[in-house]
C-alpha cells in the first residue's frame, strides 16, 4: 500500500562523452577557450611563463637523456670491444628485416586511424581558439630552451 513508483533518468555516458572535447573532460565543463576568460596580456603572460618553464625543463631533461644514452652506448661499445658482450649479428639482421617488413605493411595503407584524426582535429580547434595563449607558449618555450 505504501509502495511508490520510483523513476530514474538514465544518462548514456558513451553518448555524452562523444560530443565533448578531451580538454573539457579533463578540466571541467566550464573550461572554454582562454580568449573568453582573459585579456590578451594575461594570455601572453600565462602562455609565456608556462612555455618558458616547459622549455627549461625540456632542455635539462634532454641534456640528461642525451648524456645517459651516449654514456650507455659508449659503455656497451667498450664491453663489446673487450669481449664481455658478443653480438649475434644474424639475429640483429633478421630482426631488422622483420621491422622493415612491418613498416612496409603499415605504411602501404596510407590511412590515418580515425581516433588519431579526431584527436588531431581537437588539438587544431583548441589551438585556433587559443591562438594568443599558444603563441605566448611557443615564444616562452623557445626562450626556455635557449636559457
Amino acid at each position: 500500500a505504501g509502495a511508490k513508483d520510483d523513476t530514474f533518468n538514465v544518462l548514456d555516458l558513451a553518448e555524452y562523452t562523444k560530443n565533448r572535447p578531451w580538454w573539457r573532460k579533463i578540466f571541467a565543463p566550464n573550461s572554454g577557450s582562454s580568449a573568453e576568460k582573459y585579456n590578451v596580456a594575461t594570455q601572453l603572460v600565462i602562455g609565456g611563463v608556462t612555455g618558458w618553464c616547459t622549455g627549461f625543463i625540456f632542455q635539462k631533461v634532454g641534456k640528461l637523456a642525451a648524456t645517459a644514452v651516449g654514456g650507455g652506448f659508449f659503455l656497451l661499445q667498450i664491453a663489446n670491444h673487450t669481449g664481455y658482450i658478443k653480438v649475434d649479428w644474424n639475429l640483429v639482421q633478421r630482426d631488422v628485416n622483420k621491422a622493415k617488413q612491418q613498416l612496409k605493411f603499415h605504411s602501404s595503407g596510407n590511412k590515418i586511424a580515425p581516433e588519431v584524426k579526431s584527436r588531431a582535429d581537437e588539438v587544431i580547434i583548441f589551438l585556433k581558439k587559443n591562438v594568443i595563449l599558444t603563441g605566448g607558449f611557443a615564444g616562452g618555450f623557445l626562450l626556455g630552451m635557449a636559457s
